[in-house]
This record gives C-alpha cells, sequence and structure tokens, in this order.
C-alpha cells in the first residue's frame, strides 16, 4: 500500500506513553520531537498520540518514541492501539469487504531494549459467521515462530523480547489477520525497565500451550 492508499484505508495508530520519573514530561514531549515523522500525520492531545501513515513508518516512528523514552533508564509503559481497514474512520468509507493487499510487515533493526507486552487481536468486520478464534490463534502460532518469547496470559498473550522484535510481532499478526479481515485491531501494553521483572518473567520460561 502506498501512502495514500493506506489513509484511504484507514492504516493508523494510538498511543499512550507513561515513564515513572519526575521529569516524566520533558522524556515524553524530547522523545516525540526526536522520532522521525516524515511520511506521517501525528496529532498528540492530552491524552494520546495518533499517528497515521503506511504500516512499515507508524511502526518505525512508534519504536523510536519508545525507545526513546525508554533509554532514559526509569520504568516505562505503553498502551499501543493499531488499527486497519476501519469502517467507521473520520475520512474513511471503505466498500464492503474491501481487503488491503501488499502490505508486508515492517522490518526494525534491533532496538537493543528488552520489552514484555500484554497483547490481543480483534478481528472485527469478519461476517456472522466469521470465526475469531481461528484467526486469533493462527496469529498467535505465527508470532511462535517470529523469535520473541511467547506464552498465554489470561486474557492476552505475553510477548517477551527486543522491543523492535516485538512490536514487528504484532505488526504481523496485524496485517496476516488483515489480509482475510476487512478490520483488524491490534491492542498492547507494554513494558520497559520494570522494577519489579524478574528473569523468570522472560526467556526462561516456557510459553504455555494456547
Amino acid at each position: 500500500m502506498n501512502a495514500q492508499s493506506s489513509v484511504d484505508y484507514g492504516v493508523g495508530a494510538r498511543f499512550s506513553v507513561a515513564v515513572m520519573a519526575d521529569d516524566y514530561a520533558d522524556i515524553i514531549l524530547t522523545a516525540l520531537a526526536e522520532a522521525d515523522s516524515s511520511g506521517l500525520e501525528v496529532t498528540t492531545d492530552d491524552v494520546s498520540t495518533h499517528v497515521s501513515g503506511t504500516e512499515d513508518r507508524i511502526l518505525a516512528y512508534i519504536g523510536a518514541v519508545i525507545a526513546g523514552c525508554a533509554r532514559s533508564g526509569h520504568h516505562v509503559s505503553v498502551h499501543l492501539l493499531l488499527s486497519r481497514g476501519c469502517p467507521g474512520e473520520l475520512a474513511c468509507e471503505l466498500p464492503p469487504d474491501t481487503l488491503a493487499q501488499g502490505a508486508e510487515p515492517p522490518q526494525l533493526p534491533v532496538a537493543g531494549i528488552t520489552a514484555a507486552a500484554h497483547w490481543s487481536l480483534y478481528p472485527l468486520q469478519d461476517g456472522a459467521e466469521g470465526d475469531h478464534m481461528r484467526h486469533i490463534y493462527a496469529a498467535i502460532e505465527h508470532a511462535r515462530e517470529l523469535g520473541v518469547e511467547v506464552r498465554a496470559e489470561h486474557y492476552a498473550t505475553r510477548l517477551d523480547g527486543d522491543l523492535n522484535a516485538v512490536l514487528q510481532t504484532l505488526a504481523a499478526a496485524w496485517l496476516m489477520v488483515g489480509r482475510e479481515v476487512q478490520h483488524v485491531v491490534s491492542h498492547a501494553t507494554l513494558s520497559l525497565n520494570s522494577p519489579t521483572a524478574k528473569p523468570g518473567n522472560n526467556a526462561n520460561n516456557q510459553p504455555s500451550a494456547r
């Protein structure tokens, strides 16, 4: 998808970053200012930041903002929502059953920052007879193949790994399901530099069957 078609298709993200530090505002605003937003529409208000553009540019920008905050060394928490094919988007009027073609998962460099995420995927507008769980299980299995640690949690799937690998995993599932379902939403809560993180919370844990 080119930049214009991604806008027409309603590709976008909304995210909020919290930094557990007294100077959190400076850390967040600096990270937003330093991240490359070329080719994107970025709007920040007092609740969150909205980003629209192509999938690869959206993920690169969000990854840069999160990494910029995490390099402060403070605990960072992020709420991230990815949406594509939204029939209710403010400037999006798609014919029924329109599917995006050609979008490939973004390739991001290793961030060198460990992240954990609780991830949920919502295949929407897949019809009255749609099998939501078929798409979700396929996305989870695909995530296991991408090199991040994956395990089942209550109401979510946990991902552990390099920040950009986690973001790539989220995007890959989002795009994969989008080839069959017009409107797909993915939500994740990410944690970086947590003071309560334990080694057993990450790579040493075996993923549960899901």
